[in-house]
């Protein structure tokens, strides 16, 4: 059993939180802002684990999680938002988070965070240079690329391996797939004629894409499978900022 700091300015989010987590038998005190969480978190040591809302009135949640770690650098923060994006759950584990959750989820998925983070299972990696998301947890998972090379098949398609684990500690295989039509929609959009299939490039435009299934569906391809089939302006995104690199 843990002691437990909410931090929402939803009273509602407040309360289903602190239920389903009174429930598994933790302590919980709550906070409305960032202000008010401060106050109570004092130099850190009273609490075990922080679940901390991103969009609230007069701090952000990065901003709080900040000035927590400043005063508990081994303080450990669940960061929770309805608004976010994969790249903010790369600047929240940067910062320290330990986890990134994206409302609506399901009781299980925040069991399995806060499981997870108490136990230290989805503890945060370096991220280097934004080109890697190996180690950053999003809805209780991480990803880690089990081969660097990809792997061609008759067809032309071409594919990179990952494992996904989730926060119980199980590590589910997948497979993300880029179809000669969608390579054709990348090289288009970088302008590029050609871009090395064996380039590190694909290894980390799947990582990206894996993460954000992650991000919009809480759980990995049902059959194992991430088949990419559109480029979405969040992969655009992504690749105009690697590639400007």
């Amino acid at each position: 059993m843990a002691k437990i700091l909410i931090v929402d300015d939803e009273s509602n989010i407040r309360l289903m939180l602190r239920l389903a987590l009174q429930a598994d038998g933790h302590a919980i005190e709550t906070a409305a802002d960032g202000p008010e969480a401060l106050d109570k978190f004092g130099d850190g040591g009273t609490f075990d684990l922080v679940l901390l809302d991103q969009r609230m009135p007069a701090m952000e949640g990065i901003e709080v999680l900040r000035s927590m770690k400043k005063r508990d650098a081994d303080t450990k923060v669940v960061m929770v938002t309805a608004f976010g994006t994969v790249d903010l759950a790369v600047e929240a584990q940067r910062a320290g988070a330990v986890n990134f959750l994206r409302k609506p989820f399901t009781t299980d998925v925040l069991r399995g965070a806060v499981a997870a983070a108490l136990e230290n299972r989805a503890a945060s990696a370096p991220v280097e240079g934004g080109t890697t998301l190996e180690g950053v947890a999003v809805n209780g998972f991480r990803i880690e690329a089990t081969q660097t090379l990809p792997q061609h098949s008759r067809d032309g398609n071409f594919a990179h391996q990952f494992s996904v684990l989730a926060a119980d500690g199980t590590k589910m295989p997948c497979e993300v797939v880029f179809p000669a039509y969608f390579v054709e929609l990348v090289k288009a959009h970088a302008d590029r004629d050609k871009l090395d299939e064996n380039n590190r490039f694909w290894l980390w435009l799947g990582e990206e894409a894996l993460a954000n299934y992650l991000w919009q569906n809480a759980m990995p391809p049902v059959d194992g499978t991430l088949v990419l089939e559109e480029l979405s302006s969040n992969l655009r995104r992504w690749m105009d900022a690697v590639l400007a690199d």
